[in-house]
């Protein structure tokens, strides 16, 4: 499989670590580009012993897989400038947030597959959650070799296209809440007489073994949680001022705010189609 890569940062490199550790791609068949930072080109083109620079510009097109990794803000001028470039040899596959696989779609010239993704900073070390949707001339076969390819990074779900923007605002953004969440434990942890060093590892041990609970016992999170807590206990104690400030009403609103931000920047990007670009 050749693969291109159109922007350069952490989730298109944590792809290639991903793809490069699957065996699924050979260093000689990647290709990135960016705008301007020639810099990270030719890091990663060092640490990744791609070909150079100039051979990866001439073979972007020559791609079996192109993936659009820039950010949104520049989507727009991106596919102005490679969408008419873009043939039925090649598969896209978007990481872009908010933007929709039909204006990938009104930016190319013919049929092509296009599959939208959602995966998270995690990707990095092999772990991500990513969701992935199909455009409208992407095949069944399309939709697998883009699991493969998200698989080499973590685990993958497919959904309808409509559901993506509450991926952006869950798994997407999610790692952030959960290391908001340790700093706060943390802080807390001092606050009680615990060092910090200490307290780290006692929090990220409890957040592992937490997490194999869940995933290892097919337990409901409800059931696990009031297995520990015992009436009149610490738990209970924990919990009730959890309650007392209405930490699953934050939550709820916390998925809500960075769900309609995944919509309102895809309107942003989507309401300027090829004959509007601002």
């Amino acid at each position: 499989m050749k693969i291109s890569f159109i922007g350069a940062g952490a989730i298109a490199e944590a792809l290639l670590v991903g793809l490069l550790s699957k065996q699924q791609v050979k260093s000689s068949d990647v290709s990135f580009i960016n705008r301007s930072n020639i810099n990270r080109l030719q890091y990663l083109t060092d640490h990744y012993q791609l070909p150079s620079i100039a051979e990866q510009k001439k073979k972007i097109l020559d791609a079996d897989i192109l993936v659009l990794a820039v950010k949104p803000q520049v989507a727009n001028e991106m596919l102005e400038e490679w969408g008419p470039k873009f043939t039925p040899k090649n598969q896209i596959i978007s990481v872009i947030a908010g933007v929709t696989t039909s204006h990938i779609e009104s930016y190319l010239h013919e049929e092509i597959p296009v599959i939208r993704s959602m995966p998270n900073t995690s990707s990095t070390i092999g772990m991500s959650a990513t969701a992935i949707t199909a455009g409208q001339y992407a095949t069944t076969v399309n939709l697998e070799i883009a699991e493969n390819i998200f698989r080499s990074v973590g685990s993958v779900v497919t959904l309808e296209e409509h559901l993506m923007d509450a991926v952006t605002g869950l798994s997407g953004s999610g790692p952030a809440y959960f290391y908001l969440m340790v700093e706060g434990l943390e802080l807390a942890a001092q606050k009680v007489g615990l060092p910090r060093e200490v307290s780290r590892q006692l929090i990220l041990q409890t957040l592992i073994g937490a997490s194999h609970m869940l995933l290892e016992t097919d337990k409901k999170p409800e059931t696990l949680r009031q297995e520990i807590t015992s009436e009149g206990g610490t738990t209970a104690a924990g919990i009730k001022v959890m309650n007392d400030y209405k930490f699953i009403e934050g939550l709820e609103k916390t998925i809500k705010a960075a769900t309609n931000r995944s919509v309102e920047m895809g309107e942003i990007v989507c309401s300027k189609n090829k004959y509007n670009i601002q």
